[in-house]
Protein backbone atom coordinates (compact mmCIF):
# COMPACT_ATOMS: atom_id res chain seq x y z
CA UNK A 1 0.00 0.00 0.00
CA UNK A 2 1.34 3.53 -0.71
CA UNK A 3 2.64 5.66 1.72
CA UNK A 4 0.58 9.35 1.68
CA UNK A 5 3.30 10.58 0.76
CA UNK A 6 4.00 8.08 -2.31
CA UNK A 7 0.07 8.36 -3.41
CA UNK A 8 -0.08 12.13 -3.36
CA UNK A 9 3.06 12.71 -5.44
CA UNK A 10 1.74 10.29 -7.69
CA UNK A 11 -1.44 12.33 -8.03
CA UNK A 12 0.63 15.32 -8.43
CA UNK A 13 2.20 14.01 -11.39
CA UNK A 14 -0.81 12.24 -12.71
CA UNK A 15 -2.19 16.04 -13.02
CA UNK A 16 1.08 17.38 -14.69
CA UNK A 17 0.33 14.38 -17.28
CA UNK A 18 -2.68 16.53 -18.35
CA UNK A 19 -0.92 19.30 -19.61
CA UNK A 20 -1.59 19.39 -23.31
CA UNK A 21 1.75 21.02 -24.01
CA UNK A 22 4.87 19.19 -24.50
CA UNK A 23 8.53 19.93 -23.66
CA UNK A 24 11.47 18.54 -25.61
CA UNK A 25 14.22 16.86 -23.30
CA UNK A 26 17.95 17.01 -23.33
CA UNK A 27 18.10 13.21 -24.69
CA UNK A 28 15.14 13.98 -27.10
CA UNK A 29 12.68 13.00 -25.65
CA UNK A 30 9.00 14.85 -24.95
CA UNK A 31 7.00 14.87 -22.14
CA UNK A 32 3.95 16.75 -20.90
CA UNK A 33 5.67 20.59 -20.52
CA UNK A 34 4.21 20.76 -16.66
CA UNK A 35 5.49 17.53 -15.95
CA UNK A 36 8.86 18.35 -17.30
CA UNK A 37 8.83 21.59 -15.18
CA UNK A 38 8.22 19.37 -11.97
CA UNK A 39 10.64 16.98 -12.61
CA UNK A 40 12.95 20.15 -12.79
CA UNK A 41 11.91 21.84 -9.61
CA UNK A 42 12.73 18.31 -8.18
CA UNK A 43 16.01 17.77 -9.66
CA UNK A 44 17.48 20.94 -7.94
CA UNK A 45 15.70 20.77 -4.61
CA UNK A 46 18.73 18.32 -3.06
CA UNK A 47 21.13 21.00 -4.22
CA UNK A 48 19.29 23.98 -2.92
CA UNK A 49 18.26 22.08 0.77
CA UNK A 50 20.28 19.73 3.45
CA UNK A 51 17.28 17.77 4.46
CA UNK A 52 14.39 18.39 2.03
CA UNK A 53 10.90 16.79 4.39
CA UNK A 54 8.03 15.56 2.34
CA UNK A 55 6.16 18.09 2.35
CA UNK A 56 8.33 20.77 1.19
CA UNK A 57 9.16 17.50 -1.88
CA UNK A 58 5.27 17.63 -2.62
CA UNK A 59 5.01 21.65 -2.93
CA UNK A 60 8.33 22.01 -4.51
CA UNK A 61 6.77 18.94 -6.85
CA UNK A 62 3.09 21.09 -7.51
CA UNK A 63 4.37 24.62 -7.54
CA UNK A 64 2.71 24.83 -11.07
CA UNK A 65 -0.13 22.70 -10.58
CA UNK A 66 -2.18 23.21 -13.75
CA UNK A 67 -1.08 26.19 -14.46
CA UNK A 68 -2.10 25.84 -18.40
CA UNK A 69 -5.75 25.97 -17.39
CA UNK A 70 -5.49 29.84 -17.18
CA UNK A 71 -2.90 30.83 -19.52
CA UNK A 72 -1.39 34.39 -18.82
CA UNK A 73 -2.81 36.27 -21.73
CA UNK A 74 -6.25 36.13 -19.73
CA UNK A 75 -5.33 39.12 -17.55
CA UNK A 76 -3.72 42.24 -18.27
CA UNK A 77 -0.51 42.62 -20.22
CA UNK A 78 2.10 44.11 -17.53
CA UNK A 79 3.21 43.79 -14.21
CA UNK A 80 0.34 44.47 -12.05
CA UNK A 81 -1.52 41.52 -14.24
CA UNK A 82 1.29 39.46 -14.21
CA UNK A 83 1.49 39.27 -10.21
CA UNK A 84 -2.14 38.85 -9.91
CA UNK A 85 -2.27 36.06 -12.76
CA UNK A 86 1.16 34.48 -10.51
CA UNK A 87 -0.82 35.24 -7.23
CA UNK A 88 -4.10 33.34 -8.16
CA UNK A 89 -2.03 30.30 -9.82
CA UNK A 90 -0.14 30.09 -6.65
CA UNK A 91 -3.24 29.73 -4.49
CA UNK A 92 -4.95 27.60 -7.05
CA UNK A 93 -2.42 25.03 -7.18
CA UNK A 94 -1.87 25.27 -2.98
CA UNK A 95 -5.93 24.77 -2.74
CA UNK A 96 -5.64 21.58 -5.07
CA UNK A 97 -1.91 19.66 -3.42
CA UNK A 98 -3.74 20.39 0.05
CA UNK A 99 -6.46 18.58 -0.98
CA UNK A 100 -4.19 15.59 -2.59
CA UNK A 101 -2.77 16.00 0.29
CA UNK A 102 -5.96 15.58 2.72
CA UNK A 103 -6.95 12.68 0.66
CA UNK A 104 -4.13 10.62 1.25
CA UNK A 105 -3.88 10.74 4.59
CA UNK A 106 -2.35 14.47 5.88
CA UNK A 107 -3.12 16.58 8.43
CA UNK A 108 -4.84 19.55 7.84
CA UNK A 109 -1.77 21.35 9.36
CA UNK A 110 0.51 19.49 6.61
CA UNK A 111 -1.29 20.25 4.03
CA UNK A 112 -1.97 23.80 4.60
CA UNK A 113 2.07 24.12 5.62
CA UNK A 114 2.45 22.94 2.12
CA UNK A 115 -0.25 25.48 0.65
CA UNK A 116 2.09 27.85 2.25
CA UNK A 117 5.32 27.21 1.01
CA UNK A 118 3.65 26.99 -2.85
CA UNK A 119 2.10 30.43 -2.02
CA UNK A 120 5.23 31.83 -1.20
CA UNK A 121 4.48 33.41 1.89
CA UNK A 122 7.39 34.49 4.27
CA UNK A 123 10.40 34.50 1.26
CA UNK A 124 13.26 35.35 2.33
CA UNK A 125 12.22 34.16 6.26
CA UNK A 126 11.49 30.77 5.99
CA UNK A 127 13.84 28.89 4.35
CA UNK A 128 11.51 26.21 3.09
CA UNK A 129 9.58 29.34 0.28
CA UNK A 130 13.39 29.77 -0.13
CA UNK A 131 13.96 26.45 -1.25
CA UNK A 132 11.14 26.23 -3.46
CA UNK A 133 12.08 29.68 -4.78
CA UNK A 134 15.63 28.90 -5.26
CA UNK A 135 14.56 25.90 -7.44
CA UNK A 136 12.07 27.68 -9.45
CA UNK A 137 14.84 30.67 -10.30
CA UNK A 138 17.87 27.74 -11.15
CA UNK A 139 14.71 25.60 -13.36
CA UNK A 140 14.42 29.33 -14.91
CA UNK A 141 18.34 29.78 -15.47
CA UNK A 142 19.17 26.78 -16.96
CA UNK A 143 16.11 25.38 -18.96
CA UNK A 144 14.28 28.89 -20.09
CA UNK A 145 16.57 31.76 -19.89
CA UNK A 146 18.41 31.57 -23.37
CA UNK A 147 14.65 31.71 -24.88
CA UNK A 148 12.85 33.72 -23.05
CA UNK A 149 16.29 36.76 -23.13
CA UNK A 150 15.37 36.33 -27.11
CA UNK A 151 12.15 37.71 -26.93
CA UNK A 152 12.18 40.52 -24.24
CA UNK A 153 14.14 44.11 -24.93
CA UNK A 154 17.42 43.99 -23.49
CA UNK A 155 17.11 46.42 -20.43
CA UNK A 156 13.99 45.07 -19.70
CA UNK A 157 15.90 41.39 -19.21
CA UNK A 158 18.64 42.85 -17.45
CA UNK A 159 16.00 44.09 -14.84
CA UNK A 160 14.52 40.64 -14.47
CA UNK A 161 18.08 38.74 -14.04
CA UNK A 162 18.44 41.69 -11.14
CA UNK A 163 15.04 40.62 -9.51
CA UNK A 164 15.21 36.81 -9.69
CA UNK A 165 18.90 37.49 -8.53
CA UNK A 166 17.39 39.35 -5.33
CA UNK A 167 15.28 36.15 -4.59
CA UNK A 168 17.70 33.81 -4.22
CA UNK A 169 19.66 32.68 -1.66
CA UNK A 170 23.46 32.74 -1.67
CA UNK A 171 23.65 29.00 -1.92
CA UNK A 172 21.59 29.42 -5.00
CA UNK A 173 24.10 31.94 -6.24
CA UNK A 174 26.95 29.91 -6.20
CA UNK A 175 24.97 27.35 -8.24
CA UNK A 176 23.44 29.58 -10.41
CA UNK A 177 26.79 30.50 -11.42
CA UNK A 178 28.30 26.77 -12.41
CA UNK A 179 25.66 26.76 -15.14
CA UNK A 180 26.39 26.12 -18.70
CA UNK A 181 25.12 29.28 -20.74
CA UNK A 182 25.68 30.97 -23.82
CA UNK A 183 27.97 33.28 -24.17
CA UNK A 184 24.99 35.69 -24.77
CA UNK A 185 23.13 34.42 -21.61
CA UNK A 186 26.23 35.23 -19.70
CA UNK A 187 27.35 38.85 -20.89
CA UNK A 188 23.76 39.37 -20.16
CA UNK A 189 24.15 37.94 -16.53
CA UNK A 190 27.37 39.84 -15.91
CA UNK A 191 25.84 43.03 -17.06
CA UNK A 192 22.81 42.51 -14.89
CA UNK A 193 25.58 41.68 -11.75
CA UNK A 194 27.88 44.25 -12.65
CA UNK A 195 30.13 42.13 -13.55
CA UNK A 196 32.81 42.78 -15.55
Amino acid sequence: MPTAFEQTLVSIDALHSEDPRSATLADGTSMPQELAYAHRMSGWLDRVHDAPNEILQLAVRAQHLQRWLVPREEYPEGRVGYLTWRRDQGKRAGDTTAQLMREAGYSDEDADRAKTIIGKKGLGRDPDVQALEDCACLVFLENYFADFSRKIEHDHMVRIVQMTWRKMSPRAHELALTLPMTDASLALVKEALGAE
